[in-house]
Parts: structure tokens; sequence; C-alpha cells
């Protein structure tokens, strides 16, 4: 079963945020867009890249009204560690949530059960809507690491969506672009 449009679960987790240690439920996802990114682990090699970019994107997430959640199976204190001793992961201003529990990541499927990296999570991106809702899914093997600016053109997409019902956008879409409005008259004409 597919998780678009499925409501997050109740949780309550503890992230490291800008030198502090903050507990994060799903009610902090209500009234504004979020953008969740799993990752395998904490001091590994493609996930500072990655977190990174976000971080260097962070004010462009902030002007859509978005939060980003970094999570991981980590700990909120193994998060700590690794910020003060990266260059690249100290930039990061959005909440680091820990899941050593493996509820989210469960929750999310994206949560490795067997093999060697078992308990680890599999890179994945979720855009959430402002009412809980997942809108957008990106799932894939660990070794590809994930652009931040795809996924600030899936947030536009689906917050372009949400506020114009009726429209879709087209492959490629970027803001600006033009999007369809799917009619009988567009049948066969694209």
């Amino acid at each position: 079963m597919s998780l678009i449009n499925t409501q997050i679960p109740a949780f309550k987790a503890t992230a490291y945020h800008n030198g502090k240690f903050v507990p994060v439920t799903d009610e902090a996802f209500k009234g504004k867009w979020s953008v969740v990114v799993f990752y395998p682990a904490d001091f590994t090699f493609v996930c500072p890249t990655e977190l990174g970019d976000l971080a260097d994107r962070y004010d462009e997430f902030k002007k859509l009204g978005a939060e980003v959640y970094s999570v991981s199976t980590d700990t909120h204190f193994t998060h700590k560690a690794w910020h003060d001793t990266s260059e690249t992961i100290r930039k990061i201003q959005y909440p680091m949530v820990g899941d050593p529990n493996h509820l989210l990541a469960s929750f999310f499927q994206v949560l490795i059960t067997e093999g060697d990296d078992a308990g680890l999570a599999l890179r994945g991106t979720f855009v959430i809507d402002p009412e809980g809702r997942i809108k957008t899914i990106e799932v894939h093997d660990n070794g590809i690491g994930r652009d931040a600016g795809e996924t600030l053109r899936r947030l536009k997409a689906a917050q372009y969506i949400a506020a114009h019902p009726g429209e879709v956008c087209p492959a490629k879409w970027s803001e600006g672009a033009e999007t369809l409005t799917p009619s009988l008259d567009l049948v066969g004409k694209i």
C-alpha cells in the first residue's frame, strides 16, 4: 500500500536543534509544510553531502513555509556529537531527529530489516502537507545521494497543486511554468 495521502502517525521523538535537545511530535507537522529526510547513519560518507546541501538551501525551504527534519536511527546524542565534530554538519540549522526505536523509519517504510545494514534507514525523502498527509515520496539505494534542488522543486509542485485544485504539474515543471488542467478536451492532445 502506498503512503501517498496517508496521515503521519502520532509519535514523540527527540531532536538536536540549535544547540539543544528538543521534543518533536506529529503535532509539529501540522499547520505548515514539512520535509522529512531519512539517511542511514551519522559519521558516514554520502550523508553529510546531502545534509550539507539541505543546510545550504535551508533558507529556501523556510521561505516556502516548510520545515526540514533529518532523521536517522541514531540517537539525538549522536547527532550532537556529529554536529560538534563535522564542519559540514555544523552548518545545519534544521532539527536532526533521533529514531533509535525505529518507529519513524518503520512507518515511513525505510527501515532496513535484513543484512549488514539492518537497523539503518534507506535514503527517503517525504514532503508532508500542513494537514500531516504525505504528498511526495522518494526512496532509493543508500549509495545514491539526493539533490536538495529537486526536493525544493517537488515541494513547490505539491504546494502549487494544493493551492490550485484541478491543475496538475507536467514533467520537468518548475515554478512559474505552465500547468495542465485535465479535461475531456485535453485527451490525446499532449
